[in-house]
């Protein structure tokens, strides 16, 4: 397709308010636009994808960007959903993040499948992506089956993230013994959550990822307390947790009760961390055209998919969530191009 036609589109995806959970117009105005250009999309809650006659011996790749959004700022000084353009540039909410992935992944899967092509190809535009909802990406994996690498468009300068951390949030409960503040009495919970949060400010696991670095835990809130005499005999607090790619969510929150002595609950171990090899045929592919390699600190949709993910996408990642969200037109045509160039012939 011509840059006029998928810059049109994404300007009709703009137009369309599509905060996360309310996807539903999106998606089918979307689904619609592609009918229209003679695809065949599928679907399943607000989740679309294309793909082509699969042979089972080949392997199969995953292209997949989300079509959800954040709520726009309140320092917008335009019409998020305006989709004006000015001077190559296209503004409005969802143009950086995701859309302009939307967009390049589709046009570099229509032209990766007008020739043979040594893996199977799927094309995907997903919801809930922003948090990190179960009816989003999730929903269509038992639909498409095996998937050997999964293509994640995020805004990433069309650089490659091959690392992204995850994401664990724990509740924490240090229990003591009430009594009046004047008299000694009691055991003071705080105090018995001290050396648990002393333990989460200082220890380091001992695995070190190249491009994420530790694993990083963070205590981010605290409660105790009712009144200014009474000993506390309750103290919770909450704690930020970072994995690295090196530990499953689930060998972190082990080894975490093993170490510290108060109660630990955890609120979902589903966000796991991601990591693919150097040695992987797609990262020496991407290095050998002169991408660079880094690790992530956002959560996309890599922490939902359970094979081997890269991240890369047109934009910046600086303008995610920002007011006055923009991507160029340029950005788009550059990233169309880099991804046929990553995957065309590939063996994986």
């Amino acid at each position: 397709m011509e840059l006029k036609e998928l810059t049109e589109l994404l300007q009709g995806m703009i137009r369309i308010p599509s905060v996360s959970r309310e996807e539903t117009a999106v998606c089918v105005f979307l689904e619609s636009w592609l009918k229209s250009h003679g695809l065949s999309p599928k679907r399943k809650g607000n989740n679309l994808w294309i793909c082509a006659e699969a042979d089972p011996a080949k392997p199969t790749i995953l292209l997949n960007a989300h079509i959800d959004t954040v709520k726009p700022a309140a320092s917008y000084t335009r019409n998020p959903f305006s989709a004006d353009i000015e001077d190559g540039v296209l503004y409005g909410l969802g143009s950086n993040d995701d859309g302009a992935s939307v967009v390049s992944l589709l046009e570099a899967y229509l032209r990766l499948t007008s020739r043979p092509q040594p893996y199977n190809l799927i094309w995907s535009a997903t919801a809930e992506e922003e948090v990190c909802g179960k009816t989003g990406i999730e929903l269509i994996f038992p639909e498409i089956g095996h998937i050997d690498l999964g293509v994640m468009g995020e805004p990433t300068r069309m650089q490659m993230a091959v690392a992204e951390r995850g994401l664990m949030v724990l509740d924490c409960t240090a229990r003591g013994k009430s009594g009046h503040a004047a008299r000694n009495e009691g055991i003071n919970a705080i105090y018995e959550a001290l050396p648990d949060i002393e333990w989460f400010r200082t220890f380091t696991f001992p695995k070190v990822s190249e491009f994420l670095g530790p694993v990083k835990t963070s205590v981010t809130m605290i409660n105790a307390g009712t009144q200014h005499n009474v000993v506390p005999d309750t103290c919770t607090f909450v704690v930020d947790v970072r994995s690295n790619g090196l530990y499953s969510n689930k060998e972190l929150l082990e080894y975490i009760k093993t170490q510290v002595k108060c109660e630990v609950k955890e609120r979902s171990t589903r966000l796991g961390a991601s990591h693919i090899s150097q040695d992987h045929p797609v990262v020496k592919r991407g290095l050998s055209l002169g991408l660079t390699a880094f690790g992530s600190p956002t959560c996309s949709n890599q922490t939902l998919s359970p094979f081997t993910t890269i991240k890369i996408g047109p934009g910046d990642s600086a303008r995610s969530h920002m007011a006055d969200e923009y991507i160029l037109l340029s950005e788009i045509e550059e990233g169309i191009k880099i991804y046929v160039n990553l995957l065309d012939n590939l063996s994986i």
